[in-house]
């Protein structure tokens, strides 16, 4: 696509109230204007999903990327989802299309790992929430509860960011505590 057909849809999905924008200099940063459209592409993912799958050649950043990243402040990828069925298969969480819910065993998981196990009242955020996975097309953890481990995790030195990227790396160490904790292999 030519940068000018680039830049006229960007500038239609602006004016739709789609896209924000930020100038800065000779360049322009675009984001979602709000959650509700966040929230509205999920739910469209979710539909867009429904049918055969798409041959997609993968890149070596893709790779990486569908293994494990941040989405936004919190786990995605195989890591991410792993980490959601770990917790749901424990019941420490239980997860449906419109919210999550953290258990008592849950609470008790969380506080061991020295994660605040109670959303904040003073918060607007949702606590506990699933965020579909483009990766996986199936639900990590996201909301505060996603944005607190995966900060643990970074915190405990098991995941750490890959350079000029989303994707993360998973150490040795968090291979081997998330093995012990919740069972997950990577």
């Amino acid at each position: 696509m030519a940068p000018s057909t680039a830049s006229g849809h960007l500038a239609r999905l602006v004016e739709g109230r789609l896209l924000s924008v930020v100038a800065s200099g000779r360049h322009r940063y675009y984001r979602l204007a709000s959650a509700g459209v966040a929230s509205l592409l999920e739910r469209l993912m979710v539909v867009a999903g429904d049918g055969p799958p798409r041959h997609r050649p993968r890149s070596r950043c893709s790779r990486d990327m569908a293994f494990a990243r941040t989405c936004y402040d919190h786990l995605a990828g195989r890591l991410g989802v792993a980490i959601a069925d770990a917790m749901a298969a424990r019941a420490y969480v239980v997860l449906g299309e419109e919210g999550g819910l953290v258990t008592e065993d849950g609470r008790a998981f969380l506080r061991r790992l020295g994660i605040a196990a109670d959303p904040s009242p003073a918060s607007r955020r949702a606590f506990c929430r699933p965020c579909l996975d483009w990766s996986e097309r199936r639900w990590h953890l996201g909301g505060a509860l996603g944005a607190a481990i995966a900060g643990r995790c970074f915190e405990l030195g098991w995941i750490e960011r890959r350079k000029d990227s989303r994707a993360v790396a998973v150490s040795a160490t968090g291979k081997q505590a998330l093995g012990d904790l919740l069972d997950i292999r990577l």
